[in-house]
């Protein structure tokens, strides 16, 4: 009998403590409440009231209890990671954030965005390192404009116990970035995809939340899906991270400018986002529409990564996808990616709602923003002068000039970037055997009309720089 009751008081104590499910805290400021911030448990939203006080009633499945940090405010910085979230445990004995005035103005912020460092060992370090140091510069060139960094996933190639020293190497750079999880990331060979983010969690907390710069607000989604086979996965928003978009974006006047991070891109071409194709599916968003359809009222910026390529998509007037090319180029097996793009990220230039963009080479200038290859080099180009202009979208000019004259606009086509078919073709060579060239349709051609005579290929991108780059030819 005594058992019994003890068992039965057990129960009801269980049963109080996780029905007693409304959380409270404050958001501070130098000792001061902070009003309006936005707090959330991945469910559900509130925010703060006068005095920077709040109570959300979490779901029971909730982990953390998070904020979007506010414009003009800094997230405290712990362990090389932004410090905006704190477990749900019978052991914390607060639910209080801090935050600290930012000293200047952040509506002009440049935001620098990687993906993919992909490390596999520690033997890689060393060139994620020299990646570091090139971010490093361009922030530096930057100051005393914040630089905010976002990376885009697969900080890892599965080996998460490397997060701490990547974190501490990433540091370097002058930012601390914002992450989310990509398909590395995950953990595998588990039930379901409820449980896979478990590793990236514990470093890095929620797999999804939100926070704001400026005039910008930025969102930070979880699209893979693992399916609880091996390592299998599928890119896809599942409703809860919908709902809970939907409720962080009712905090945000419609017409402003949002930036989506997620690791697995969108889309990659009009065809995908035309018809499903199920050999896509770990390479696309499949429920990409209801996405843009949250963000039909804003003007959105997607950035993803993933595919260790490079590809921009306009999607829509008000909707623009940047599908950003890896950190580690293939894998760090060579310094260009698998379409020819080399190593690197993205850099955005941020006044207001005024965006402009420039993807940054490392090891590189600003601008070289391409390669021309000669038809006396590489003769399976059958005569032609190829471009490979990795940044390149529809509002970009391409062009061939000879003796200072322009010829002609230069022929897009699909193909494949001949240094990387020299790089990547003999697979027994690499590191890793999974890695080979593919196709891209940011390569451009022109047949010379005057072999011999001085020639240059000319872009001008949608903001109206131009590049420009010299290509012999002989007679």
């Amino acid at each position: 009998m005594k058992k019994t009751a003890t068992i039965l008081i057990t129960a009801i104590m269980a049963g109080s403590i996780s029905s007693a499910k409304d959380i409270s805290g404050r958001v501070l400021c130098e000792g001061k409440g902070v009003a309006g911030v936005v707090v959330s448990d991945g469910t559900g939203t509130v925010i703060t009231d006068a005095d920077g006080k709040y109570t959300i009633d979490t779901d029971e499945d909730a982990t953390f209890v998070f904020i979007s940090t506010p414009a003009g405010y800094s997230s405290p910085v712990k362990d090389n990671t932004v410090d905006f979230f704190l477990p749900v445990s019978e052991k914390n004995d607060g639910y209080d954030f801090l935050l600290s005035r930012k000293k200047s103005d952040d509506r002009r912020h440049n935001l620098v965005v990687i993906s993919d460092q992909q490390v596999y060992d520690s033997t890689e370090f060393p060139l994620l390192e020299a990646a570091a140091e090139d971010i490093a510069g361009t922030v530096r060139e930057s100051l005393p404009v914040e630089t905010v960094g976002i990376c885009c996933g697969d900080i890892v190639s599965f080996d998460h116990p490397l997060y701490g020293k990547i974190n501490r190497i990433m540091n370097r750079s002058g930012v601390t970035f914002r992450n989310i999880p990509g398909n590395h990331d995950m953990k595998n060979w588990g039930r379901s995809h409820e449980t896979s983010t478990a590793e990236f969690e514990k470093v890095y907390g929620p797999a999804y939340y939100s926070f704001n710069v400026g005039d910008i607000h930025y969102v930070m989604l979880n699209d893979n899906f693992f399916i609880g086979r091996d390592y299998f996965y599928i890119g896809y928003l599942d409703e809860k991270q919908l709902r809970w978009l939907e409720q962080d974006l009712s905090y945000i006047p419609e017409g402003t400018t949002v930036f989506v991070a997620l690791h697995i891109p969108t889309t990659l071409s009009p065809k995908d986002r035309e018809r499903f194709d199920y050999s896509e599916i770990s390479t696309r968003l499949a429920n990409k529409k209801a996405l843009y359809d949250i963000l039909s009222p804003y003007n959105a910026q997607i950035i993803s990564g993933h595919m260790h390529t490079s590809t921009n998509q306009v999607i829509g007037p008000r909707i623009f996808e940047h599908n950003i090319a890896a950190l580690s180029g293939a894998w760090w097996c060579g310094p260009i990616c698998t379409d020819g793009t080399p190593a690197g990220y993205k850099v955005f230039r941020i006044s207001g709602n005024s965006i402009t963009w420039k993807y940054k080479s490392t090891g590189y200038g600003t601008d070289f923003q391409m390669k021309v290859y000669s038809p006396d080099d590489y003769t399976e180009l059958g005569g032609y002068v190829v471009a490979n202009v990795w940044d390149y979208d529809p509002q970009w000019k391409v062009e061939y000039f000879e003796n200072g004259i322009k010829i002609c606009d230069m022929e897009q086509f699909e193909g494949t970037d001949p240094q990387a078919v020299t790089a990547y073709s003999d697979r027994s060579r690499l590191k890793h055997s999974y890695v080979y060239p593919t196709k891209t349709q940011h390569l451009f051609r022109a047949k010379p009309e005057c072999p011999g005579s001085p020639a240059e290929v000319r872009v001008t991108d949608r903001f109206g720089n131009t590049y420009s780059c010299k290509v012999k030819i002989s007679e």
